[in-house]
């Protein structure tokens, strides 16, 4: 089996361990995972997430993107500098990433800003359909709100929403627009139970594999900086949910991530 870690903050992993990049990737491979997305979340950190990326090509890729919970940080000068880059078009690039709505943050929400939320997803989308990307992105409150956005971008090559909690109801509707649905960490919880039971249900080819590395810990490492490695935890949980198995399961993920977010 091989897998697909499909989000993560690997510059962050390395700063919060005191792990170097090139060990961060070994230590994944002990556990089968053998390619690594790492996303951005802010225009100051473009240039150290595409260095990290470079350090092993044959093992990872890179999303630039500008999150919204740093929508407050944004200036339209950033998002010039992300459209540069993105014209340059580094075959290691394969996402705009990490982007979205952010509703759980009250003070992110006022009119203001979030116009300006709603105004820089749009523009990012235009980015993804122009330079031909897919996109991962951030949903935290808002999967009634970013459908609307997903369905009148019409991307050719959609994204996934990452870290998905919620209902079968939202991750279908998702589903249907032709996005896949990111399951991480959240599943190894049994009180998880609304989201357990949408991933359970959910057709298999609509699903990814991602830790949001530093972030979304498993079971068993509350409180510890999460790792690409312990994917191995959240597949397990998976299979322990679906009736297909793990073997068709892992098969399945890799050929859908590997589609996705791989070397085109």
């Amino acid at each position: 089996m091989q897998f697909f870690d499909t989000h993560t903050h690997l510059d962050y992993v390395a700063e919060s361990v005191n792990l170097s990049i090139t060990q961060l990737v070994e230590n994944a491979k002990h556990s089968n995972v053998t390619r690594i997305l790492i996303v951005s979340v802010f225009a100051k950190n473009f240039v150290k997430v595409t260095a990290c990326a470079k350090q092993a090509p044959k093992h990872l890729v890179y999303g630039l993107g500008l999150h919204p919970l740093y929508i407050q940080q944004h200036q339209t000068v950033h998002l010039d500098y992300l459209e540069s880059l993105l014209a340059q078009q580094d075959p290691q690039c394969t996402a705009i990433a990490e982007i979205g709505l952010e509703r759980a943050v009250e003070t992110l929400c006022t009119p203001e800003l979030w116009y300006k939320q709603c105004e820089y997803l749009e523009a990012q989308l235009g980015f993804a359909k122009r330079f031909n990307l897919p996109v991962n992105l951030h949903s935290r409150k808002s999967h009634d709100q970013l459908p609307v956005f997903l369905k009148k971008a019409q991307l050719s090559h959609t994204g996934v929403i990452h870290g998905f909690a919620g209902s079968y109801d939202q991750a279908k509707r998702f589903v249907d627009l032709g996005y896949k649905i990111g399951v991480g960490g959240t599943i190894t919880y049994a009180r998880a139970n609304k989201t357990r039971e949408a991933i359970r249900k959910l057709p298999l080819e609509s699903l990814l594999l991602e830790t949001d590395s530093p972030d979304m810990p498993v079971f068993g490492f509350q409180g510890k900086p999460n790792r690409p490695e312990r994917l191995a935890v959240t597949f397990q949980s998976l299979c322990e949910l679906r009736d297909e198995s793990p073997q068709e399961i892992a098969e399945a993920i890799w050929q859908t991530s590997e589609k996705l977010f791989w070397y085109k």
